[in-house]
């Protein structure tokens, strides 16, 4: 049997130091974790120019740089002006929009969409997400006691133009030529060339003739 010696601890301690030296040479570097060239994060050592995501943020990027991590979280785009409806998801950075369109009155339209929510109005869904409506501007009525009709937004005289005798309301009279109310006194309504009829004048005017007594109603005996 034949026993060899090891080298002695000098020559090793060489051939490392030569070895290092070629590797130096050839542009090989040796970096630890922590120092120069290098960056610990996600318990994994990253690169210099490496770039990875946080396992505790999944929505924050870093660069490994000379001077350390260089991180930043992810920008979102701005979500359309027209969206009503957003979700979150555990596994997005950011949210997303599920539904664009308007909301009037708890009810959803779509872009562009006309639609008449009641019988005075009219409205469309414009691009924004916003509702823009008309209202009819009804005129007064030419009458003391209009009526609704459905499907219609204005009102309506049935009975045609007519009113009010005096400030008691008891009396309506239909407009046109003057009517004698009594025996004394003549009545006319306004008409649409009258002042105030379209603020709502619907009282008539009267004249009374002079030095009349109104004929009373005759009570029948039994």
């Amino acid at each position: 049997m034949v026993f060899s010696r090891s080298p002695p601890l000098e020559r090793r301690i060489r051939t490392v130091v030569l070895a290092l030296f070629l590797c130096a040479q050839a542009g090989f570097g040796f970096s630890v974790a922590g120092q120069d060239g290098t960056c610990e994060a996600n318990g994994s050592i990253y690169f210099v120019g490496e770039w990875y995501f946080l396992e505790s943020d999944h929505c924050t990027q870093c660069e490994c740089t000379s001077e350390g991590s260089a991180c930043s979280r992810t920008e979102c785009t701005s979500l359309p002006a027209a969206c009503i409806h957003v979700s979150h998801y555990p596994t997005d950075c950011c949210p997303r929009c599920e539904k664009i369109g308007c909301e009037y009155r708890g009810v959803v339209y779509d872009l562009g969409q006309n639609f008449q929510p009641s019988e005075c109005e009219q409205c469309t869904c414009d691009s924004d997400g916003i509702a823009r409506c008309l209202v009819a501007d009804c005129a007064p009525p030419p009458c003391v006691n209009p009526n609704y009709q459905p499907g219609k937004c204005c009102p309506e005289c049935k009975e045609g133009p007519n009113c009010y005798v005096n400030a008691s309301r008891s009396q309506v009279i239909p407009a046109g030529e003057p009517i004698w109310v009594d025996s004394c006194t003549k009545c006319r309504c306004h008409d649409g060339q009258d002042a105030g009829f379209w603020e709502g004048n619907r009282l008539a005017s009267c004249s009374r003739l002079k030095n009349c007594t109104p004929e009373q109603p005759s009570v029948k005996k039994n």
